[in-house]
């Protein structure tokens, strides 16, 4: 050990004795200083302007512009121009000579070497520290352990980049091709990710070894186990090859045997690495705070439940939109949505089949108006050179038939015993599903989930209906991301001239048109008795309808129709806000309070709590204070201007537009909501785009998780981060500013040129 300690402790002289290591540290930290400083400042702007700021650690540190995510995206730049010279320095002069005929082993020489270079880099992090240190002083609760945990990322991440410029160093007498070598190596192991992507066992060794996206996790906040061997692996493996090169230099030995050692420890790190990326082989430690990196505790339930071995099936047709995601060459980027669900199961086995029929995708249609599916499919496989096999559907394995899907790309997750779903793609701007409908699918396979009954035979909305007054993209447009399907519901229609069936535990009913029967009457009255679940949605002009169902409940609908005085939007469009109630109920509702959100409906009658009927009734969304009234005079809203007249029976004020009821019912709870409007679910509000952001789709989610006694949707809301404040103002950062990003450098810079000054003096 004395040995490599003197070898290190020669190198380090001669690197910090050059300029060449403080104008790497200087321009270094100039850089990060600048960067740091910028994302900084925007928070202290932010603070100042009255901004609420929100996980801020992880927005400093781990982010897109983070300061580990921006000193890991340019290392690749520095570390080149520290080990460039480590051992083709000692090649080009002829000391390597004097090495090789005194008692230093090879082993000794590269350990050495390569101790000097950690060294190095711990003085790196050492000025990264200077950054986390302000942090800790003026982030309010930062979250150390996923600092700790980024620096790690980043400290392995130079010790690698160091193994592989050490390695390179030892090829060749010139610094400069050392240099460019280095560089070369870190780009060959950013692009070998996409190499050989339709062989699936090629494709596991050669997206292990890349490179890029490994630090990623730690900066995340995230270890794991796989991501820590790889980097220990690829060190001990440049660093193998360093001493192979070096005992060529002292032995001449067959090139068949040297080229043999090279290749035996190639494949015994590959093997290393083969088995550290099996899921069963895997281990994971989330560091931050609010368990960012893991599944929900609800999700985490869910996972346990589904049968090992269970699989999950992407059926990918290549004539339909977005079919690169799930193609071979983006199959880890796709594999990386599962992996927190591998973490907690790891038999989860993931298959692909691509297939081609035509589907709703007119861009192709306009490209290719002559061509069949078949030429169109070896049109695309020519161009883009896709070497993967494509059956078209009639010849999917299984007989799958996915024309009740339109032929889109979907996931089918079938168990072991037969129970099969089906994961769905959404034509929103994350197109992926995010971990809200992956549990959900899970459940389903798992779980006796809610069937929801649409009331129909009386004129109500319609689920098949797809125009905008239709309830289809709300429950079973697959395409919809919140739609009840998509959410863990199966739905079904009902009618009242038959006992409402036993599996419906949420009945609802929107706009009812016409008088029910006393048969149906008493059919819907034995469902409530029986304490079974409802929603009942009213519109204006059907009061007297829907007030036979509602009244008996404590809740009237008013007359007349919700207005407001004239503005920039009709005045029947009413906007309600959810209540502290219910915003203390479900995050859901919280966050809409938070963001001074609110539910529209276009058309909307009044509501009067009555009570007195056994439930107890909360409001949960209601107008804003003195601002609309129940208008009895005016029909045409166009033409005819609306005006409050109390003489007329008309009545200003707050007015609860959804309501929550709530009784026992032998052993359970029994749940009702009521709304003033049955538009504010329809496909034309929920397509609809406004100046603001309403939270019409947001609210689905919140409703249907108390009608379904919180079974689903999943609700996949973790731990609120604390670190949302900063203690340091605008004054106190004008200083800051210019110490972090001139001072700090300048100070390097002196120091640097003080040492190099002295050192030639001598």
């Amino acid at each position: 050990m004395k040995i490599i300690f003197k070898i290190a402790k020669t190198e380090l002289q001669k690197l910090f004795f050059s300029p060449v290591a403080w104008l790497i540290l200087v321009i270094y930290t100039f850089q990060t200083g600048l960067a740091y400083t910028s994302v900084f400042e925007s928070l202290v702007k932010n603070k100042a302007l009255g901004y609420d700021l929100w996980d801020v650690t992880h927005r400093m540190y781990g982010g897109q512009f983070g300061l580990f995510s921006f000193f890991a995206s340019y290392l690749y730049l520095y570390i080149p121009l520290v080990t460039m010279g480590i051992m083709s320095r000692e090649l080009s002069t002829g000391s390597i000579k004097l090495l090789y005929s005194s008692p230093v082993t090879n082993l000794q020489i590269i350990l050495g070497k390569y101790l000097s270079l950690m060294i190095f880099g711990f003085v790196l992090i050492a000025m990264l520290g200077v950054f986390i240190l302000f942090g800790c002083v003026n982030i309010v609760h930062i979250d150390i352990p996923q600092l700790l945990c980024g620096l790690l990322g980043v400290y392995l991440l130079i010790c690698a980049y160091s193994a592989i410029g050490l390695f390179v160093s030892t090829l060749s007498s010139y610094v400069v091709v050392a240099a460019m070598g280095t560089f070369f190596i870190f780009a060959l192991l950013v692009y070998v990710k996409s190499l050989w992507q339709e062989i699936e066992f090629v494709r596991d060794i050669t997206y292990w070894f890349a490179l890029s996206g490994r630090v990623d996790t730690f900066i995340r906040g995230m270890i794991t186990s796989e991501d820590l061997l790889y980097f220990l692996i690829v060190i001990v493996l440049f660093l193998a090859f360093a001493i192979l090169k070096l005992q060529s230099g002292r032995q001449k030995v067959n090139w068949m045997v040297s080229w043999g050692r090279y290749i035996a420890v190639f494949l015994v790190a590959m093997v290393l690495g083969y088995f550290s990326a099996l899921p069963k082989l895997k281990g994971y430690i989330d560091a931050t705070y609010a368990q960012v990196n893991t599944l929900a505790k609800s999700s985490q339930k869910i996972i346990a439940k589904v049968p090992d071995y269970t699989t999950i099936t992407t059926y990918t047709n290549m004539l339909a939109p977005m079919s690169f995601f799930t193609q071979p060459m983006s199959f880890k980027n796709d594999v990386e949505h599962f992996e927190n669900y591998l973490r907690f199961n790891p038999t989860l086995k993931m298959k692909y089949v691509y297939f081609y029929h035509k589907a709703d995708w007119p861009d192709l249609d306009r490209l290719y108006p002559n061509l069949s599916d078949e030429q169109r499919v070896d049109t695309m496989r020519n161009v883009q050179e896709l070497s993967f096999p494509v059956v078209p559907h009639h010849k999917i394995p299984g007989k799958v038939d996915l024309a009740p899907e339109g032929f889109r790309t979907t996931r089918l997750i079938e168990t072991p015993d037969g129970k099969k779903t089906y994961l769905r793609f959404f034509d929103d701007s994350k197109y992926f599903p995010d971990e809200a409908e992956i549990s959900a699918a899970f459940k389903h396979l798992v779980a006796d989930l809610p069937t929801v009954g649409f009331l129909t035979g009386q004129g109500e909305r319609s689920t098949f209906d797809a125009t905008d007054r239709g309830y289809n993209i709300f429950s079973q447009d697959k395409t919809f991301r919140y739609a009840l399907i998509n959410q863990g519901f199966d739905f079904d229609n009902v009618t009242l001239d038959m006992p409402v069936p036993r599996k419906i535990r949420i009945l609802v009913i929107a706009e009812m048109k016409r008088m029910l029967t006393t048969a149906e009457q008493k059919n819907l009255q034995d469902f409530i008795a029986g304490g079974g679940n409802m929603m009942i949605l009213g519109e204006p002009g059907r009061q007297a309808f829907m007030n036979s169902i509602s009244e008996p409940l404590g809740v009237r609908f008013l007359p007349g129709t919700l207005v407001h005085a004239p503005g920039k939007y009709t005045p029947t469009l009413t906007d309600v806000v959810p209540t502290a109630a219910a915003r203390k109920l479900y995050w859901y509702f919280e966050q809409i309070g938070k963001l001074n959100g609110f539910v529209t409906m276009p058309t909307a009658n009044a509501l009067e709590v009555n009570g007195g009927k056994g439930f107890a009734i909360i409001p949960w969304f209601v107008t804003r204070p003195d601002s609309f009234w129940t208008e009895l005079e005016t029909t045409n809203f166009i033409d005819d201007t609306a005006r409050f007249n109390p003489a007329a029976g008309e009545i200003k004020g707050s007015f609860p537009e959804i309501v929550a009821l709530s009784r026992s019912v032998g052993s359970k709870e029994q749940k009702i909501i009521i709304a003033g409007d049955a538009d504010w679910l329809s496909a034309g509000e929920l397509n609809m785009q406004r100046k603001q952001q309403t939270s019409n789709a947001a609210i689905i989610d919140g409703v249907f998780s108390w009608l379904s006694d919180d079974e689903v949707p999943i609700d996949t809301k973790g731990v609120d981060p604390i670190d949302n404040s900063i203690r340091i103002g605008r004054e106190g950062w004008k200083i800051a500013n210019f110490l972090l990003k001139w001072v700090f450098p300048g100070i390097l810079a002196i120091t640097g040129i003080v040492i190099w000054i002295r050192r030639r003096g001598r």
